[in-house]
């Protein structure tokens, strides 16, 4: 069975083409080897792929030729415990972490901020050029 046809009956993607533009972009191998879209995947095969930051390692454990419901599709792999691991450690960090936007102080310049900017910045540019 087709790599991009398996990657898009597990859910792992939402289209083929998506599933084949990624592969193409080099983000998904095959037994530590980097794939093509019409790689053949048997079941035993590992398959690592990168979704945004996060590094999924699964075994295949079925084959679909068609893209079935969400418990169906969870049944053609098994995720690997190290995969669990870092995926759980991933999800805890950006819990843990800080919002960005509470950072930011002040929000957007007011019109009264943005004359007194454009004024100091006329004035010191004067004094530099000098």
């Amino acid at each position: 069975m087709r790599l991009d046809k398996w990657l898009w009956a597990a859910r792992f993607y939402k289209t083929r083409s998506l599933a084949t533009d990624e592969i193409g972009k080099g983000r998904i191998s095959v037994n530590t080897q980097s794939a093509k879209p019409s790689r053949d995947v048997r079941v035993g095969d590992h398959i690592e792929l990168r979704q945004g930051p996060l590094v999924r390692c699964v075994v295949v454990m079925g084959l679909s030729e068609s893209r079935g419901p969400a418990p169906v599709a969870q049944a053609l792999y098994a995720e690997t415990e190290e995969s669990i691991a870092a995926r759980e450690k991933a999800a805890r960090e950006r819990r843990e972490s800080p919002e960005p936007a509470l950072a930011i102080d002040q929000g957007r310049p007011t019109k009264r901020d943005r004359r007194q900017l454009s004024d100091w910045n006329r004035w010191s540019a004067s004094i530099d050029g000098e």
